[in-house]
């Protein structure tokens, strides 16, 4: 993408147009992948908006999203694509008395592409998210570094495809692995924590304009108190919305009551449930 015609300031009010609550870090981080053509790795405690980041880049600029979903044991073929070995057969059976015709089954006819070959060759701009990398196994991770590095994806018997358009990579981390240090030296790095309380009450108001300031400045600020609690799963941004959105519809007479009693809205354990009860809410 061309960056002589946006500046970084530009690229916060594009993403806040899209309901997402930028900062400096972030913003800057976008405009050098932007100019350098480099993957963005995120990591950060998960809730922080890694993915919604990734979903609203596509949605400002007006992109096509593909996104590859990791978890343990995903493979190259879930990942670029695999070939349809029954269309194969079909097509070795028509042509067994025409042995010209028997090599033409590596064509890419018979390849079925999935997210990572489709976002490459995408004839619109696109955004790729290969969300929780982590989950996926090493052997994975140096598959991709050719399409990270190189702008490149090589596939056994098929050949090796360009990018086709202006792609941006996002991955996205929980720290659940180390990830290699090839995949890092390719990537520009960001790391997204939980907001401050500013931001945080930024962001709720933008996703519930209509919701009073009071009780939005009230909820993010316990949510911050609960955070620093030794809990199981920590309450997301999202279950802060969800939080303030359920507060507002359940009435704000007695706020505290009513927090407590719809606590499944954030909190997500019960043994979380417990801590939160004993060390916030019974002592209020």
């Amino acid at each position: 993408m061309q960056v002589d015609n946006i500046s970084i300031k530009d690229i916060d009010e594009k993403l806040l147009s899209a309901e997402y609550v930028s900062n400096n870090e972030i913003s800057t981080t976008l405009y050098l992948s932007f100019l350098l053509g480099k993957p963005m790795l995120i990591e950060g405690p998960p809730g922080v908006g890694k993915t919604e980041l990734a979903k609203v880049i596509a949605k400002s600029f007006n992109r096509d999203f593909f996104r590859i979903q990791c978890y343990e044991g995903i493979t190259f073929e879930q990942i670029v694509g695999e070939w349809n070995y029954q269309k194969q057969l079909l097509h070795l059976e028509a042509a067994k008395n025409d042995s010209n015709n028997v090599d033409k089954i590596f064509d890419d006819e018979f390849f079925i592409r999935r997210p990572l070959l489709n976002a490459f060759l995408n004839d619109n701009d696109s955004v790729l998210l290969i969300d929780e990398i982590d989950k996926a196994d090493e052997e994975v991770e140096s598959f991709l570094l050719q399409a990270l590095g190189e702008h490149e994806i090589t596939i056994n018997d098929l050949g090796t495809f360009e990018l086709k358009n202006d792609l941006i990579v996002i991955l996205t981390s929980n720290s659940q692995r180390s990830l290699l240090d090839e995949t890092k030296d390719r990537c520009l790095f960001l790391y997204i924590p939980y907001p401050t309380v500013e931001r945080e009450i930024e962001i709720v108001k933008s996703k519930l304009p209509e919701a009073n300031d009071e009780t939005v400045s009230y909820v993010v600020k316990l949510v911050h108190d609960i955070r620093n609690l030794n809990l199981m799963k920590k309450p997301s941004v999202r279950g802060t919305v969800d939080w303030v959105k359920s507060i507002s519809n359940l009435g704000t007479n007695n706020i505290d009551k009513t927090m407590e009693e719809s606590m499944g809205v954030a909190i997500k354990t019960e043994s979380d449930k417990k801590r939160v009860k004993k060390d916030i809410f019974d002592k209020r």
